[in-house]
């Protein structure tokens, strides 16, 4: 009956890939265990495998000083590893604990001071095969869920079709990827999603977990990585390399913002994730239920990105900050409501995309504040009050920040370099004349003009007096 065994697990061994010397371990422990629960077991009994192939039971014999200190230490042993293992759970363990339970250590005795008998029971060969198929169907459904786990644990991140099973209960979809059945918690799924049963979803590979029943797989379909992942697959350029998804932005089922680059001349990135009338886009679309996709163009310079990224709103000017990550953007009175979108929607995923804290603010508030911050009284000695800094940006306006305490420029290096250079006067800054001036200026320019009106009549009369003259003496 062992060598029958003993080709099983060979066999075993070929086709699930378990190791032989871990199936034979389990077995002596297996028959270890079941022959202590017959009448007149040996208190101390080790099982091996000899030479033949057959499986003996040997009973354990050693001094007795030697066999109290071993069992006090297993047992001392024991009683933490409990403990440590309600402090982890926080729930106390009521497990009884017996001399005949403990694992000795048997590498502490001399192997002079071993005395082993033969006590193998006559009918040990039945045990055997009966412990035997136990333990190996066993080990072979821990083996089957250990690599199904190794295989799972490593695609997380990783996106995978699968057939609702059961969907009744909304806060629970399992789904079967076909070695295991997956579950799509209520927290990952998308608001506004039904699952039919018998429909195929893709969903990314959340979260693998190890149990009883095996690996436990959790899927999510509100991770950004779906939209990556569904673009790849539509998109031949993205799984060449030739373009790339340089980031996502996601609000699952209502809106999302991928940025896109080039790696290729003559390749325009949001041509291909568009594709021909729209094709790959929208199968895009399709799989994820009709929610918005945004694609936009990725730039370095973080200006030109920030106002792509609030597409399809458009942009007057955007005044950057580069210390602070922020980022203030000017847009057309009419374009405030759309640059902000419903709930401030498109803004907040502008914000995630760009990694920037964007300010948006209509022309009108601009101008507005920039009133505000430029008006500022003045002292005795003409030194200007005004919260607004001093500098003048290259497009001829001036810098809309505030300026910092006991100083006339803001934070930004540029503008603290002009604190030891000549003034800068403004283009609204040109000294402005009294009225008393304006006034006598006004007064000149009128006599000038009666004057020059005056000349002007006399000359017309005089005019007319010589052709009278003329007429007369043809006459």
């Amino acid at each position: 009956m062992s060598q029958e065994i003993i080709e099983g697990i060979h066999l075993i061994e070929k086709e699930k890939g378990i190791e032989e010397g871990v199936l034979i371990t389990a077995l002596e422990d297996a028959l270890r265990a079941a022959y202590k629960k017959t009448p007149g077991a040996t208190r101390h009994a080790e099982v091996k495998l000899d030479d033949e192939g057959e499986f003996r039971v040997f009973g354990i014999e050693i001094p007795v000083d030697i066999e109290s200190r071993l069992v006090e230490e297993a047992r001392e042993a024991r009683i933490t590893e409990l403990e440590q293992l309600e402090e982890e759970t926080g729930e106390r363990q009521h497990t009884l604990v017996t001399d005949e339970d403990l694992e000795l250590d048997w590498s502490q005795v001399p192997p002079e001071q071993i005395q082993r008998t033969d006590v193998t029971p006559d009918n040990f060969g039945r045990i055997a095969a009966q412990t035997a198929k136990q333990v190996i169907q066993q080990r072979i459904r821990e083996a089957e869920r250990a690599i199904m786990y190794e295989e799972y644990v490593d695609r997380q991140g990783e996106v995978v079709t699968g057939i609702v099973q059961q969907a009744g209960d909304r806060n629970n979809v399992l789904v079967d990827l076909g070695r295991v059945e997956s579950l799509l918690p209520r927290s990952e799924q998308v608001d506004g999603e039904r699952y039919e049963q018998g429909s195929r979803i893709k969903a990314v590979i959340a979260e693998v977990r190890s149990g009883t029943k095996g690996p436990q797989v959790i899927l999510s379909r509100r991770d950004p990585e779906l939209i990556r992942a569904l673009f790849e697959l539509e998109v031949p350029e993205i799984a060449d390399g030739l373009v790339e998804i340089r980031g996502v932005a996601r609000e699952p089922g209502y809106r999302s913002k991928i940025a896109v680059e080039s790696h290729m001349q003559g390749v325009d990135p949001v041509g291909a994730c568009v594709g021909p009338r729209g094709s790959r886009v929208r199968m895009v679309v399709s799989e994820l239920r009709g929610e918005k996709i945004d694609i936009i163009p990725w730039n370095t310079e973080p200006a030109r990105f920030v106002a792509k990224a609030l597409s399809p709103a458009r942009v007057r000017e955007v005044y950057i900050d580069d210390e602070t990550k922020e980022a203030t953007v000017v847009v057309p009175n009419d374009q405030l409501a759309l640059a902000i979108g419903k709930e401030g929607l498109n803004a907040r995923l502008a914000t995630r995309l760009t990694g920037w804290k964007i300010d948006i603010q209509s022309e009108q508030e601009f101008a507005q504040a920039e009133a505000e911050a430029a008006f500022g009284g003045g002292s005795q000695d003409g030194e200007e009050f005004s919260g607004r800094c001093a500098a003048i940006l290259s497009n001829g306006k001036r810098c809309p920040n505030a300026a910092l305490p006991n100083s006339r420029y803001c934070g930004v290096p540029a503008h603290q370099e002009l604190v030891n250079q000549p003034e800068q006067a403004a283009p609204d800054d040109e000294p402005e004349e009294s009225a008393d001036q304006l006034a006598e200026e006004v007064v000149a320019e009128a006599e000038e003009i009666v004057a020059e009106a005056a000349t002007l009549d006399a000359g017309v009369a005089d005019g007319f007096e010589d052709g009278g003259q003329e007429t007369r003496e043809e006459a």
